[in-house]
């Protein structure tokens, strides 16, 4: 009897675009539940934001087909197109009558029928500049002067997302760079070197905004300020803590009706845990993991340095992103704008980390699945 692994060509990760479909669609009844209520007061229209989530999964889900079977080492020949448009399309949020201004911040861009989120893009430019750029010559990210092109595009995308003002995409932008560049081989003296500054940074533009100092107190004490800045995070843990083990039951939450803002958004996974409790919490997180876990086995067999820097910029920013999101529900981490992702509301979201993960489907269309 042999005792070597049988080692054969993958047809593809097919469990992958299964449990994201299962994600997406997860998102949609708790997206209903979240938003049914302040829909029908606001719009008139119960379904609002799941019809226009239902059409962005429907678009995803188109996008993901195309990219999945579309060759991935092809799409580094899109990097200077794809990088240039990214970067012009997070200008034009700043021109009169294209930038859309909501909530006091200009985060999208006005095409007629739809709004655009640039920043949404500029993740994925990111990853794609980085695979492409490290993996011509893997030497590069052996040397400080080797990384800069990447320093350069990365902190061009940081500095134009954060002066929407939009900080939480910009750390999760920030923390993507330090991984791409940690998985391409940089030297741990350099990424120490890297890191000082983005820490005092990031504590720069804290003490340098009002409204973020605000947020900081409401995070160290929220009781300080119950109906301002403390307002949203207590309603978010007063769901957390209704749903208990089993939850209240889904379409059964409390706090979407008008107490929890964004509940269908940045904030939705507090009335998922209100609805399904700590044991379905344990089972929706069960299902994120397993896609991680998925596109790390992915980026682990890659067939070159490419797809392998690709499997791991699109895995890690679906983690980092859904990782800070529930950090912040739970008043781990002081609260800041960013959904979660698959299962918020946002269209722009939805079609891109759904392309994505046909991309990383593509990556691993090309590995080596062993048993």
């Amino acid at each position: 009897m042999p005792t070597d692994r049988l080692v054969k060509k993958s047809g593809g990760d097919f469990p992958l675009l299964f449990a994201v479909v299962l994600l997406s669609l997860t998102g949609l009844v708790f997206i209903y539940s979240a938003s049914s209520y302040s829909a029908k007061a606001t719009y008139g229209d119960a379904f609002y934001f799941v019809k226009k989530q239902a059409i962005g999964i429907a678009l995803g889900v188109i996008a993901m087909i195309v990219c999945a079977n579309f060759d991935y080492g092809k799409i580094r020949k899109i990097l200077i197109p794809f990088s240039a448009i990214t970067l012009i399309l997070l200008l034009l949020i700043f021109v009169p009558g294209i930038g859309v201004e909501n909530y006091g911040a200009r985060r999208w861009i006005s095409l007629g029928l739809f709004t655009l989120q640039p920043s949404e893009l500029a993740k994925f430019g990111l990853i794609l500049f980085a695979a492409t750029y490290f993996s011509n010559k893997p030497a590069r990210a052996r040397s400080f002067r080797g990384i800069i092109p990447a320093l350069l595009f990365g902190g061009i995308a940081c500095l134009l997302i954060i002066t929407e003002p939009n900080m939480s995409i910009t750390v999760c932008v920030a923390t993507l760079l330090i991984v791409l560049l940690f998985a391409s081989g940089i030297k741990i003296k350099i990424l120490f070197f890297l890191l000082v500054p983005l820490l005092l940074g990031g504590i720069i533009l804290i003490i340098a905004e009002p409204y973020r100092l605000a947020r900081l107190s409401a995070f160290l004490n929220p009781w300080s300020n119950p109906r301002g800045e403390g307002y949203q995070l207590l309603q978010s843990l007063y769901a957390l803590g209704s749903g208990g083990f089993f939850g209240v039951g889904i379409f059964n939450s409390r706090q979407k009706f008008a107490f929890l803002p964004f509940s269908e958004s940045d904030f939705i996974l507090s009335v998922i845990g209100e609805e399904i409790g700590f044991i379905g919490l344990l089972f929706f997180f069960a299902l994120v993991f397993f896609i991680v876990l998925r596109g790390l086995k992915i980026a682990g067999r890659s067939k070159d340095v490419f797809g392998f820097l690709l499997a791991v910029g699109i895995t890690m920013i679906f983690c980092v992103q859904a990782l800070v999101n529930a950090l912040v529900v739970s008043g781990s981490i002081p609260p800041t704008g960013l959904p979660f992702p698959l299962v918020s509301s946002g269209n722009t979201a939805i079609v891109i980390f759904m392309a994505e993960f046909g991309v990383l489907f593509n990556v691993s269309k090309s590995g080596a699945l062993t048993f």
